[in-house]
């Protein structure tokens, strides 16, 4: 536990035990879990935790509460892992109300069989409620990345609880890069509701933002503009970092001594960063982070069964889900007597926008010759014009 700001108070936990957040994203440093309370005239505690911490949660809740009882719960989002503890909640402090918006009652009803329609408060956009000191204001942010979503300002200590927004996996005790994680948090997760949260973005300019507070990852009290400019491009699809990212699969080793040689090239042509990933060995979702942090993809991979070698098929499947876009993409194929990969990747793709295909695509039938050398050659130069 620690404290915020005067009044603003954190009792969320670190989840050291979790290996796959979601059930798909690996998490070597674990989750955080986070949750607030705001003391003031009137008590509202920001948001429960995953259900295999309710009794640790509930007692830095009590610990905090220093023999108060709370008067509200804000519920800013429906999944589990921040609303597992609204029933126990509401057992345990049968006269405190519930906030939160029309959808999240209604997940609600589905969650825990009651919609606790004798004791709530349904938050619309703009709508306020004083705590004394305090006054919250209700931001609707349908689809950041669930339909009920609700952030929450306080006008106050001018704090923005911005529920997945702003969010990292890592629990909070872990020392690393925030921008790293944050980003594959984002892509994963967030990343195919860009335009959704572009408008989240629109109307948080108009408040006056001194500390995030998120419901995973750190609080954020210092040098906001660098988060907010990470999540404007992020959310317009932009370019974050020059460079090209290289993905891969090989069955025999011949198309990644293509990758390998495309690799030399750019580098000795200056190129400031290029990234290679073998997508059968790495984890996806980074993989997925680096797609979209580079301007340029190239996309290497054999012809396999007329189609393309599985987890290149995730990978683009991946991208076309989370609206990849304003991009520039090269494809590289092999095949040993009938290579098909480059016209089934460019098809896939061809559901985003504004991607631009590189005039060369790189051939190879079986391994590299002197033909598919200087297709490489060629596709290097026109990476780096």
């Amino acid at each position: 536990m620690m404290k915020i700001t005067d009044d603003i108070h954190y009792i969320g936990v670190n989840d050291h035990e979790i290996d796959l957040f979601e059930g798909q994203y690996v998490v070597e440093n674990g989750m955080a879990y986070n949750s607030y309370v705001i003391m003031d005239d009137k008590i509202a505690v920001m948001d429960t935790v995953d259900a295999h911490f309710r009794e640790e949660w509930l007692e830095n809740l009590k610990q905090t509460l220093g023999g108060r009882t709370p008067d509200y719960l804000i519920v800013q989002h429906m999944e589990p892992d921040h609303s597992a503890n609204i029933d126990v909640f509401a057992e345990t402090y049968p006269n405190a109300l519930v906030v939160a918006s029309a959808a999240a009652f209604t997940m609600m009803k589905q969650f825990f069989g009651t919609d606790y329609a004798d004791r709530r408060i349904i938050a619309k956009e703009g709508d306020t409620l004083s705590l004394g000191t305090h006054t919250l204001q209700f931001v609707a942010a349908p689809m950041v990345h669930w339909p009920e979503v609700i952030v929450t300002y306080d006008s106050h200590d001018k704090v923005l609880f911005s529920a997945d927004g702003f969010g990292k996996f890592g629990a909070l005790d872990a020392d690393e890069d925030w921008a790293c994680e944050a980003r594959r948090y984002y892509f994963g997760i967030v990343g195919k509701y860009g335009m959704q949260v572009q408008n989240l973005l629109k109307k948080a300019a108009a408040l006056d933002i001194q500390t995030i507070c998120p419901l995973h990852g750190p609080i954020l009290t210092e040098n906001l503009e660098y988060y907010v400019n990470l999540y404007q491009t992020w959310s317009s699809y932009g370019v974050e970092s020059e460079g090209v990212m290289i993905a891969y699969t090989s069955v025999y080793g011949h198309t990644r001594e293509a990758v390998e040689l495309l690799e030399k090239k750019l580098t000795d042509m200056g190129c400031p960063k290029v990234v290679v990933a073998d997508l059968a060995r790495e984890d996806m979702a980074e993989c997925v982070e680096d797609a979209f942090r580079y301007g340029r993809l190239v996309l290497a991979t054999t012809t396999y069964n007329t189609d393309i070698f599985p987890f290149m098929r995730e990978f683009i499947s991946d991208l076309v889900e989370r609206n990849y876009q304003n991009r520039t993409v090269a494809l590289i194929e092999n095949g040993s007597w009938a290579p098909t990969a480059a016209k089934v990747m460019r098809s896939r793709l061809e559901a985003c926008k504004n991607i631009t295909f590189a005039e060369t695509t790189v051939q190879l039938k079986s391994a590299l010759n002197d033909e598919s050398r200087s297709q490489i050659e060629t596709l290097a130069r026109e990476l780096m014009s």
